[in-house]
């Protein structure tokens, strides 16, 4: 375990406020439809360089989870097989939930030979521009850098390399269930977190239809979470979703008319 002095305040995330999600209650659509153009196998990159530094396990951002909303990040599926990126990478949360392919390159003091790992996005290493981005500003623009949980970070290599050079690549998602809805707020104003996608991973269009409506376009709130100003209290409700591969999954009646703010549904799921 790395010790304290270790620990370098530019590596603190940036922490938006989240909501409290309860995954209170757990249903299935009833039925579902998949529409799909471009697999992610044509959008995959190659490996590309990058550095990445860790952030020591006693860290309370394991449980507020972070910049993309999830909430605490075990509770939600993802564990420690996350990463925070940098300001170049973050795409301003449209990348939450993406999964990346990490391995150590080119110090062969540190790197653990053979080994890689997979992680999801699930947050921001935000910039401090008291220092250069060639000197402490590791996660300044232009940078490329991923904060892992050590957890991770010692996977691939030894705790003592701190900043590794490293190489990433964009994969598929592979995850366990389906797509999972989070229904938050208040009144006429719905808030939806949208978590545990699989493929390609990021949400990039969502809308929500109910039982008594047509379609309604939903807007990014930050992260993962989205919402809409609508009355669909009293209705069951169903979602179509979008990720960055132009891939669309519609889960019909996911929620059932009775649902309740602060419960969790489970839909259809991207193919992989």
């Amino acid at each position: 375990m790395p010790p304290p002095s270790l620990q370098n305040p530019i590596h603190t995330l940036l922490k938006p406020l989240l909501f409290l999600f309860i995954f209170a209650a757990t249903t299935t659509s009833h039925t579902s439809s998949t529409t799909s153009s471009p697999t992610l196998s044509t959008t995959l990159s190659q490996w590309q360089s990058a550095r990445a530094t860790y952030y020591a396990a006693s860290d309370p951002r394991d449980t507020v989870g972070g910049a993309c909303g999830y909430g605490d990040l075990v509770k939600a599926g993802y564990g420690m097989a996350t990463v925070g990126l940098s300001e170049s990478m973050f795409e301003r949360g449209e990348i939450c939930g993406a999964c990346f392919q990490i391995k150590c390159v080119d110090d062969l003091r540190w790197c653990i030979p053979g080994t890689s790992i997979i992680v999801s996005v699930t947050n921001f290493c935000a910039p401090n521009y008291g220092f250069a981005s060639d000197g402490g500003g590791k996660c300044n623009p232009p940078n490329k850098h991923f904060v892992l949980p050590i957890e991770a970070f010692e996977k691939i290599a030894i705790w003592k390399a701190t900043n590794m050079p490293v190489h990433y690549m964009r994969i598929k998602c592979r995850k366990e269930g389906g797509i999972r809805f989070t229904i938050s707020g208040s009144g006429i104003f719905l808030s939806v977190l949208i978590s545990n996608v699989a493929g390609a991973g990021d949400v990039t269009a969502v809308k929500i239809k109910g039982s008594r409506t047509g379609w309604l376009d939903m807007g990014r709130n930050w992260g993962q979470n989205w919402h809409v100003n609508a009355n669909l209290q009293n209705q069951a409700l169903s979602f179509e979703v979008t990720s960055s591969d132009s891939m669309t999954v519609i889960s019909y009646n996911v929620a059932p008319k009775d649902w309740r703010f602060g419960q969790t549904f489970e839909g259809k799921q991207f193919e992989t």
